[in-house]
């Protein structure tokens, strides 16, 4: 296998959006890929072609972060068939209003199985092969988080938040139980992607957003990927940390 000379990056929820800057970025400084995406397998297909003209090997899989059991069973393979595993980069989410009135024990169990259980899941399942990355300061998990989780709630998302919170609480455990040899790290944008859909996706709510952040713009997702890659490939140093990446919205 190829990644027994480069460096292997796994990204789930890499066909779109922040996922998809993320893996481009892993790529090009000089990762091969596994990908997971739920539902865009043609948006992933697409998004190969540019990561595959990197020179990177890149292996699509279709994973449902919502059966634990296909999500074991996939981190069980990878260490199993892959030579090494050196970065894992816990992308993939879902996101949606979950009011107080109407939220439900199966929506609140939803976002935590697939926002903070499959990463852990994931985590524990791969372990072991990271372990034995030779990447200069040892192998790397970085977490996509949220800075509406960490001190900044929104109004209508207590289940979503909740979930993000638990996940924020797994980079500081694992960065004590994984040490020496994997880091593990948090990135936690602001808006570096505005939603497609709801209230986020309209120009006013977006307006009045962008007034607290004191750069005065959002980020992009080539923001984000570029935090991350420094956490997984640079940052030696660094563990048990989430960067807040929201041009200063944080302070406000």
């Amino acid at each position: 296998m190829s990644g027994k000379s480069r460096p292997v990056a796994v990204v789930t929820g890499g066909a779109r959006r922040v996922g998809k800057a993320i893996v481009q970025a892993l790529c090009a400084a000089g990762c091969d890929a596994v990908v997971t995406y739920n539902h865009s397998q043609n948006e992933a297909e697409h998004a190969a072609e540019a990561w595959r003209a990197t020179g990177a090997t890149v292996e699509l899989v279709r994973l449902d972060l919502k059966n634990t059991g296909e999500t074991e069973r996939f981190a069980a393979r990878l260490s199993r068939e892959r030579a090494r595993l050196d970065v894992l980069v816990h992308n993939a989410s879902i996101y949606s209003p979950s009011p107080l009135a109407t939220v439900t024990e199966a929506e609140a169990l939803r976002f935590y199985r697939v926002n903070a259980l499959a990463p852990l899941m994931l985590t524990r399942g791969m372990a072991a092969r990271l372990s034995e990355s030779q990447l200069v300061g040892g192998a790397a998990v970085i977490a996509m988080a949220d800075i509406h989780a960490m001190g900044l709630p929104r109004r209508d998302f207590v289940a979503y938040s909740m979930s993000k919170a638990a996940l924020v609480e797994m980079v500081r455990a694992l960065a004590v139980e994984l040490a020496p040899r994997v880091r593990v790290n948090g990135v936690a944008p602001g808006v570096v992607a505005w939603p497609e859909h709801g209230p986020g996706a309209q120009e006013r709510a977006q307006v009045e957003y962008l007034s607290r952040v004191p750069l005065g713009r959002s980020g992009t997702p080539e923001d984000a990927a570029g935090a991350v890659k420094w956490l997984a490939l640079e940052a030696t140093y660094v563990t048990g940390q989430v960067i807040r990446l929201d041009g200063g919205r944080s302070l406000r």
